[in-house]
């Protein structure tokens, strides 16, 4: 580690100059993290040694600090210090089949486990009734909990479903689609929504990410093959594990033929 530091020093005072001060000591930073002097976990000199070393102000070094806690290569721990952020495997997941998460990990020999945040039924909200088809008189399962792959926090999810398909949420074990198969209602397809998030702070802090970091906030709705709607479930994953991934084909004249019918 004090090798570390001693290469980031030098790095900075060799930084190339005509760059604005703090983005010189930003990429000495980058580099000492590209290069492996400062490794996964370790912690970054404090503020006041980098100011001194590199002969800047220490407004300058927290401005370089704050872009590369916010780009994600540092993490921030109140009361402890900067440290390098642990490098995250970036899985990819297809848009083109219904799977459940235990399904995706355990397909990249990837150990599961799940965080239980909340579970249990309850009276349908008046979008849980829209969304499932329900009366007001029946009742809704809700869970949340944190998906974890290899001990790294991956996602949140938080579902909705008909008690009548599955009256005892204890019965879910790792796999909501494996406890559905069971009482036979396990879905057959769904429509999914993704779009770009930025994590607040009870979400940052599960995910074990800075508050403000890039997500993917993710609305599925599922459906037996009879069409009738069987879970809605609304996620959050960590921007920088994920990339979803979709085929797609170019449609020739016959797919075209009856569009101005």
């Amino acid at each position: 580690m004090a090798d570390g530091t001693d290469r980031l020093f030098a790095g900075i005072k060799e930084t190339a100059r005509g760059q604005p001060l703090y983005l010189r000591l930003r990429r000495a930073i980058e580099e000492a993290v590209e290069r492996g002097w400062l490794g996964p976990g370790d912690a970054l000199p404090s503020e006041r040694d980098i100011a001194l070393q590199a002969d800047i102000s220490r407004v300058t070094v927290r401005k370089a600090v704050r872009d590369l806690v916010e780009s994600g290569v540092l993490v921030q721990r109140h009361g402890s210090g900067t440290f390098v952020a642990l490098r995250v495997e970036r899985v990819q997941q297809s848009l083109s089949r219904l799977t459940s998460f235990t399904e995706d990990m355990a397909r990249r020999g990837k150990t599961v486990s799940s965080q239980w945040l909340d579970r249990g039924v309850f009276t349908p909200s008046p979008d849980e009734m829209m969304v499932l088809g329900l009366s007001a008189k029946e009742l809704v399962v809700r869970m949340a909990r944190l998906r974890i792959a290899d001990g790294t926090p991956l996602a949140i999810e938080r579902a909705c479903l008909s008690a009548s398909m599955l009256p005892d949420p204890e019965r879910i074990g790792a796999s909501l689609y494996a406890a559905l198969g069971e009482t036979g209602y396990r879905p057959v397809r769904a429509m999914q929504r993704i779009s770009a998030a930025n994590l607040s702070g009870q979400d940052a802090e599960l995910l074990k990410v800075p508050v403000g970091a890039a997500g993917l906030r993710i609305e599925r709705i599922s459906y037996l093959a009879s069409g009738r709607v069987v879970e809605f479930t609304r996620s959050i994953y960590r921007g920088d594990a994920y990339d979803f991934v979709a085929e797609l084909r170019l449609s020739g004249p016959a797919d075209d033929s009856g569009a101005n019918a």
